[in-house]
């Protein structure tokens, strides 16, 4: 923590200071983008999950009628 005593260089409450507004501009948009993707993305998996089963179902299906 030496550096943090040069002059002319911010001290820890500024330091810290411009951490937290780094987070709250750039580190909550990003969550909240991310956030947002991973819901969309879910409920896309849930449709590409459902049609996979559907496609396994009509399969086993068409092996049961062969039968």
């Amino acid at each position: 923590m030496a550096f943090l005593q040069i002059p002319g260089l911010p001290g820890a409450t500024e330091l810290i200071l411009m951490v937290i507004v780094l987070a709250v501009y750039i580190g909550l948009p990003a969550a909240g983008m991310i956030l947002i993707y991973n819901f969309l993305d879910g409920k896309r998996g849930y449709e590409k999950r459902i049609s996979e089963l559907e496609r396994q179902v009509e399969t086993l299906e068409s092996e049961l009628s062969d039968e």
